[in-house]
């Protein structure tokens, strides 16, 4: 309907829609032929076209109050697509003026993310018409999807917030109001609304490329990832700070934009640090700035750097002797910081030899577990210790390995009985030693010497008279091994005394050995009854005769020479001294190549004088010479046939 009006008065119509887009979308408008109305088409900022329709003769409602248009809608597709719409119009005689709006464009600013119902702008037009036909209504033209957006009040032209607005999505509106007054003209203007930014979007770490694990021998300097940081935001809110965190052998270097390197600073060793959990910061330059943080494991490959380290600098056995075969000695260990075959550790033999055969045929490594095993039974008296040397090789390419010491210490088991010097085992000869009939109490007639061939205190011996003719009459010292008279000799006492002693060690068990000792009470051979007479319940044989009627003949050839020595020495000095303290016959053959003198035992450690008198051409009572060396070891013997009474000294 359509008000009398002036020429060239205007009637937007409404927009045909093309689904289509492009130039397949609308493209031209055409009108039916009349007098009084043609078409004028326009674009809007869009470049979308609307159509008018111009007065180009005055209506004249008494001359037609009605009439019928046919317009038509062209699109530019191939082939080409109309649409038609048939304009009823008609003429009345009112509301002549359509509403007008007071700007021909609005423009409005609105931050992202303002909260629902915030006020974005008012539009306002105005009707010169009076009553419902100046009264104007405001509504969006065709905008369906800025509806969802914003809202619009039809009686106050409030255009407000409806939904969330986000700038990442669309940064500018663009939409039509139209103003209609009470019936029906209509004036129709543009809203722009920019959104404007604000920071509301965090930085974004995307990990590009990342190489994991790292071998710890990499150099300073390599590159081993690739991140790419993103911002949704613009402008400032968009520029991107990245950091790595301290106390980390890594850093960041900027590549291309947005684009960050991770590179290695220091020497990575796994034995140290095998794992690193770096963490990544991205900061924006917004206001209030928000930043992200992304986190990277990274594990560091074992390489074979570390040679196996023994627990210890030197290794310690000890092992009693007579110990069996394949026993354990000790066991050694050795630690490699390294991973799996780099780390497993095989222990090995170094070839050498002890006491000139192999050390193999002393002592065996179990290769996985360390433990040093005795290949053979040791003996103290031949092999007190010795030196191998243990290999520890990991598994590595290339191998690495060290060395280590071990000292095996064999201690000395008690499997050796006192060996019995003087006097000779039974069997083996015959001796008999003169004591004087005025030996006092105290006076020294002989000596029993043993040695022992176990050390420590196993070889500790100890003398006990087990059994003698008169045993009141001798004492033996206890560590000595000296037989002493424990009183005067008297007339009544026996010519023959048999002295049986017994050598003890102390060890655990105590071993022992028992000698025979034979003592004449005499001071002359000649006083001695019959020899052949002369018999001993412990030995009777004519090796006793034979040795009792030499040591007579010796006695009576002598005996003013041992007058004068003693008065010489008498003179000298100037002290009594016993007229004889015994003989003492030590044969050669019942002495050991080695026997050393062990502290404590008393054994062959004090110095004694012994007075020897031997008879002239006396073939069968020869006297050897025991010659000691520094270390109490006997050395040698000198027999010696002299008729002159000699000193001994036995140290």
């Amino acid at each position: 309907m359509l008000p009398v009006s002036d020429k060239g008065e205007r009637f937007p119509l409404d927009e045909a829609h093309d689904g289509d887009i492009g130039e397949n979308a609308v493209q031209s408008y055409s009108l039916q032929q009349n007098d009084h109305f043609k078409l004028n088409v326009n674009s809007k900022a869009g470049r979308q076209k609307y159509c008018e329709l111009v007065l180009d003769k005055e209506l004249d409602r008494e001359d037609k109050k009605e009439m019928m248009l046919l317009l038509t809608a062209l699109d530019g597709g191939s082939p080409q697509r109309s649409g038609t719409v048939v304009i009823h119009v008609t003429v009345l005689d009112a509301n002549d003026n359509a509403p007008v709006f007071s700007q021909s464009v609005y423009k409005a600013s609105l931050p992202e993310n303002s909260p629902l119902d915030t006020l974005v702008i008012t539009v306002s037009a105005t009707d010169a018409d009076e009553g419902i036909n100046g009264e104007v209504a405001y509504e969006f033209n065709h905008v369906a999807d800025e509806n969802q957006v914003f809202s619009l009040n039809s009686k106050t032209g409030e255009v407000r917030v409806a939904a969330a607005i986000d700038y990442e999505k669309e940064s500018s509106y663009e939409m039509q109001i139209s103003g209609k007054d009470g019936l029906g003209l209509s004036s129709y203007v543009t809203l722009i609304i920019d959104i404007t930014d604000v920071n509301d979007n965090a930085p974004v770490i995307h990990v590009k490329s990342l190489t994991n694990p790292i071998p710890e021998n990499v150099s300073p300097g390599t590159e081993v990832g690739i991140i790419n940081v993103q911002d949704r935001d613009s402008e400032k809110n968009r520029q991107v700070r990245c950091s790595l965190q301290q106390g980390v052998p890594f850093k960041l270097v900027p590549s291309i934009k947005n684009y960050y390197s991770v590179v290695s600073t220091g020497q990575l060793d796994r034995e140290v640090v095998s794992d690193y959990n770096i963490t990544i910061t991205a900061t924006d330059e917004g206001s209030p700035p928000l930043s992200s943080s992304k986190s990277l494991h990274l594990s560091v490959a074992d390489i074979n750097d570390n040679p196996p380290v023994f627990e210890e600098e030197s290794y310690s056995a000890y092992v009693s002797e007579n110990n069996k075969a394949g026993s354990t000695l000790c066991s050694v260990t050795a630690r490699d910081p390294d991973w799996r075959q780099n780390g497993t550790v095989i222990y090995s033999l170094l070839a050498a030899e002890v006491n000139g055969a192999p050390v193999s045929s002393y002592v065996s490594v179990n290769g996985d577990t360390g433990v040093i095993h005795a290949v053979r039974s040791f003996d103290y008296e031949q092999l007190r210790s010795f030196k191998v040397q243990l290999m520890a090789r990991d598994n590595g390419s290339p191998p690495l390995s060290s060395n280590v010491s071990v000292s095996v210490f064999i201690s000395d088991v008690n499997d050796n009985p006192p060996q019995i010097l003087y006097p000779a085992p039974e069997g083996n000869s015959f001796m008999t030693e003169l004591v004087p009939k005025a030996a006092h109490g105290g006076s020294l007639v002989s000596k029993v010497i043993a040695v022992d061939a176990d050390s420590g205190q196993n070889a500790w011996l100890s003398y006990q008279i087990v059994k003698s003719t008169d045993p009141g009459l001798f004492t033996i010292g206890v560590h000595s091994g000296e037989i002493r008279t424990q009183r005067d000799i008297s007339e009544t006492d026996s010519m023959k005394q048999t002295l049986i002693v017994s050598v003890k060690d102390n060890g655990q068990p105590s071993l022992s050995a028992t000698c025979s000792m034979y003592l004449l009470i005499s001071d002359n051979l000649a006083e001695v009854p019959e020899l052949k007479d002369i018999s001993y319940d412990e030995k009777n044989s004519k090796l006793t005769s034979y040795l009792i009627i030499a040591l007579v003949s010796v006695s009576t050839f002598f005996l003013t020479f041992i007058i004068i020595i003693l008065g010489v020495r008498f003179c000298r000095r100037r002290k009594p001294r016993l007229l004889f303290d015994g003989a003492v016959t030590i044969p050669g053959a019942y002495l050991p190549p080695n026997y050393a003198d062990v502290d404590g035992t008393g054994t062959l450690r004090s110095t004694y004088n012994y007075d020897a008198y031997l008879t002239t051409g006396s073939r069968t009572s020869d006297f050897k010479f025991l010659c000691l060396d520094s270390a109490g070891l006997f050395q040698r013997e000198i027999p010696c046939h002299n008729s002159f009474p000699f000193n001994i000294k036995i140290i």
